[in-house]
């Protein structure tokens, strides 16, 4: 990528791909990292930090020995609205506990990383509470949750 974004390149690259995957519907696989390293000029670090926030938004999936594979049809939420509305689809009231990681990471299919990094915004959205060696619990309900 010849000029630096000030809103990382990473981002601008995950837009790029965000936007062929929307125009192209007959492909099933992205091209190799390598490919999009010199596609984009930048490393391979770069190229997978785009990666996962496509994978973070259920757009694409890692495939051992394949490469990345584009997710077709199904939910197309982010994991994070998939997460939040976990607490809604549970019926979960405020102070009840929250499903632990390997349980989401096996329900979403999603990596721990992935996982983590949603559960972290969600508490630092004041979503969630986290009590050392207890898990995480309840703290406030979606606000989509609120209904008149």
């Amino acid at each position: 990528m010849p000029e630096a974004s000030p809103r990382g390149t990473y981002l601008v690259i995950s837009e790029k791909l965000r936007q062929r995957i929307d125009a192209d519907e007959s492909g099933e696989a992205l091209p190799s990292e390598a490919d999009l390293m010199r596609e984009h000029d930048v490393s391979r670090n770069t190229i997978r930090r785009a990666l996962k926030v496509l994978e973070a938004e259920g757009l694409v999936q890692s495939a051992p020995g394949v490469g990345w594979r584009i997710v077709r049809g199904g939910d197309r939420r982010s994991l994070a609205e998939r997460m939040s509305d976990l607490i809604i689809e549970e019926s979960l009231s405020v102070g009840d506990p929250y499903p632990s990681e390997a349980q989401l990471c096996e329900r979403f299919g999603a990596s721990r990383t992935a996982v983590r990094r949603v559960l972290a915004q969600m508490e630092g959205n004041g979503l969630l509470d986290t009590v050392h060696g207890k898990g995480r619990t309840v703290r406030a309900l979606p606000s989509r949750a609120v209904r008149p």
